[in-house]
């Protein structure tokens, strides 16, 4: 009996084991970037449920990380590189335990120990790409390729979106007046927000929108181009039966990104989050990723599970001519006050 008794206690305490493994993860992510077949697949190996929230700006992303909560209500985030430094000063996201994520070695060397995470210490990469403009080519089959169709009055053919995304839509006029996308020069910043609040006031202005609002404006007709991210381009040019829309990356140049993947600072399951990146990173679930969101992969395993021609699609994976005319955001540090000033005034007026 005593035996008995003794066993029953042990068991109502857990027989001094661990906790049980969480059940749940929580991600923040954009909009129409996971298939959701993955969460599935992820859910039936693990027996982990991936609730996913979307975002539609980085702005909105921080801000929900800084002030709503966000760093202690989600495991996992995806977020731009760019912000990584950001996250990290801010004390949002915290380091990743390598030793938990082996596929973190089926990264192509391209993304491993980068400039803006040395040692991938808090991020590693989910998807990669360019930003560039989406249009109708049996509108325009001579569409000049310059971000001049936005910026010039007297080169605007058709209506166009601008993209709601700061650093993208001022680093494309900044890179149009053939400075660096990442300046910090006050002047050359205060021109850059000129030419877009030009842009913004146009006749053929359809406003500001994310990437895949532009993008389904253009696909719909509701736009003859927008500033769009490439994976999204994409996603309308297959969609689109009559073979009717493009993607170009302007003469002047434009950006390069990776979204990578953090686990914010008080994540409730931080052990859940690092299963999911290893199964992110694995190659099959690389490469099934890569087929729904019409980005390139920067795993070089995935790669080799994605059809020809995929890899051979200069909308997904640049020619080093394009690449040579890109360039990577930096974070610019106590100079993003400048970025902010331009951008809000562009949006109130």
């Amino acid at each position: 009996m005593c035996i008995f008794l003794c066993l029953l206690t042990l068991l109502l305490a857990g027989c001094g084991e661990p906790p049980a493994a969480p059940r749940e993860l929580n991600l923040y992510i954009w909009s129409e970037y996971l298939d959701p077949q993955i969460p599935a697949n992820f859910a039936a190996k693990t027996g982990i449920k991936v609730n996913v929230s979307v975002y539609e700006s980085s702005e909105e992303m921080l801000a929900k990380l800084q002030h709503a909560g966000g760093s202690s209500q989600y495991d996992l985030a995806v977020v731009s590189n760019m912000l990584v430094p950001t996250l990290v000063q801010l004390k949002l996201i915290q380091a990743l335990d390598h030793s938990r994520i082996p596929n973190r070695h089926n990264l192509d060397a391209l993304f491993l120990d980068p400039a803006y995470d040395p040692g991938n210490h808090h991020s590693l990469a989910y998807q990669w790409g360019t930003v560039g403009l989406l249009y109708n080519k049996t509108k325009f089959p001579d569409l000049e390729p310059s971000w001049g169709v936005l910026f010039d009055p007297g080169k605007q053919q058709g209506s166009f979106v601008l993209i709601d995304e700061m650093r993208d839509q001022l680093g494309a006029a900044l890179i149009f007046l053939g400075h660096s996308a990442n300046s910090t020069d006050p002047e050359q910043l205060r021109q850059a927000g000129q030419l877009v609040l030009g842009a913004k006031k146009s006749a053929k202005s359809r406003g500001f929108e994310g990437g895949v609002g532009g993008k389904n404006k253009v696909a719909a007709g509701l736009a003859d181009m927008a500033v769009v991210w490439n994976g999204d381009a994409l996603k309308a040019i297959e969609e689109n039966a009559k073979g009717e829309l493009a993607y170009l990356v302007p003469r002047e140049g434009s950006l390069i990104w990776a979204d990578v993947m953090v686990v914010p600072a008080q994540a409730p399951s931080p052990g859940a989050a690092h299963q999911f990146i290893d199964y992110l990173l694995d190659a099959q679930a690389g490469a099934q990723l890569s087929r729904f969101t019409r980005y390139a992969s920067p795993n070089k395993a995935a790669r080799q599970l994605l059809p020809k021609e995929d890899l051979e699609n200069p909308v997904l994976y640049p020619s080093p001519e394009i690449l040579s005319r890109l360039e990577y955001q930096r974070e610019v540090g106590e100079h993003v006050r400048l970025y902010d000033e331009v951008w809000t005034e562009i949006k109130s007026r």
